[in-house]
């Protein structure tokens, strides 16, 4: 169910007799150490990967894409350019799973009580007034007045101002935070038009203009509904697998736990294992239950270790014990939408 690698040198071994020409470069990356190391350990100095020319790194031409081979001039380069492709692209390869698979940072914190905001939509809520996303703890914690008496709660639990009395209220205040280049909003608003909520109509291609718009603006969460859309949904747009998960990848490399579960969701069904099992694992670090779930079915089919799935469970209850506390637990308790694991 989808939810709404090392820097070293290993490419560069032969195992056969003879040198493929995509590892020319590998050979001139050796010269390019030897020229490095001569003439008192000048770093500066770099070989040409095509015709083997030193020059000064700082005035040589790069490739583009893996920022390794260096040439003398744009001849040189053009000329290397169908000899350097394979082991281009295995670099390229490699440094986009460097940034792809590294651990994103944890969630916000919630600005009252200061505890990690959980992953669960239902357990925090966005204020439009103010622009906080707010626990469901302090959300629904009672307010006392100097005298220690429960007074009226019906306000924001942040700035206090009063809680909207109307659909059109809500959309007034989402509008304003908007206009102050609020991410937040625009991503809430992009939601009321996929579900046609508080009276507006329902229209997935203005949901996806909002979602791009927040996402610009750094909002982790609209990588992964663009993605849904493309991969899912087929709503006002065509339904385009390449699509959906290059904007997966955008939002989990953001740290975007939803969209690091539906990545190893798509891994799983193309058949790649290794690759899933690493969404799989951040995923789970992250608060995505259902990616522990699916470790536990990977470790019964043989996919995953005994390690793994222990590891994914060490991993999930660090998340749950910094999420946790007994105002939430009170808070769960009294309503199930404010359930926040």
């Amino acid at each position: 169910m989808k939810l709404p690698m090392s820097t070293s040198d290993s490419s560069c071994k032969d195992d056969g007799a003879s040198k493929s020409t995509s590892d020319d470069v590998c050979e001139v990356m050796g010269k390019l150490s030897t020229a490095d190391n001569k003439d008192g350990n000048d770093a500066s100095v770099s070989v040409c990967a095509n015709c083997g020319k030193e020059g000064n790194s700082d005035d040589m031409n790069i490739c583009n894409k893996c920022k390794m081979a260096k040439y003398c001039n744009v001849i040189c380069k053009k000329k290397h350019r169908t000899k350097h492709k394979k082991a281009c692209e295995r670099r390229v390869a490699e440094l986009h799973d460097e940034k792809l698979f590294k651990q994103p940072p944890p969630n916000e914190d919630c600005p009252i009580c200061f505890i990690r905001l959980p992953l669960l939509l239902s357990g925090h809520s966005y204020q439009s007034c103010c622009g906080k996303v707010i626990c469901c703890g302090c959300i629904h914690a009672p307010v006392y007045d100097d005298q220690g008496n429960e007074v009226d709660n019906q306000k924001c639990p942040f700035c206090r101002v009063p809680t909207p009395s109307s659909k059109e209220e809500i959309i007034e205040r989402v509008q304003k935070r908007i206009d102050a280049g609020d991410d937040k909003a625009l991503h809430g608003l992009g939601v009321c038009y996929r579900d046609g909520k508080y009276g507006l109509p329902q229209d997935i291609i203005k949901a996806l203009e909002l979602w791009h718009r927040a996402a610009e603006l750094g909002h982790t969460r609209a990588y992964c509904k663009i993605g849904y859309a493309y991969d899912e949904l087929g709503r006002g747009v065509e339904v385009d697998k390449k699509k959906a998960k290059h904007y997966y990848e955008l939002g989990a490399m953001r740290g975007d736990a939803a969209a690091r579960h539906n990545l190893g969701v798509s891994e799983k069904q193309a058949g790649n294992m290794e690759r899933a099992l690493k969404h799989y694992m951040i995923a789970a670090s992250g608060g995505v239950s259902h990616s522990l779930d699916m470790i536990k079915k990977m470790y019964s089919n043989g996919d995953a270790t005994k390690e793994d799935y222990t590891k994914a469970l060490q991993s999930y209850q660090e998340y749950l014990s910094e999420i946790k506390s007994k105002q939430r637990d009170a808070a769960a308790a009294a309503r199930e939408d404010y359930r926040y694991y």
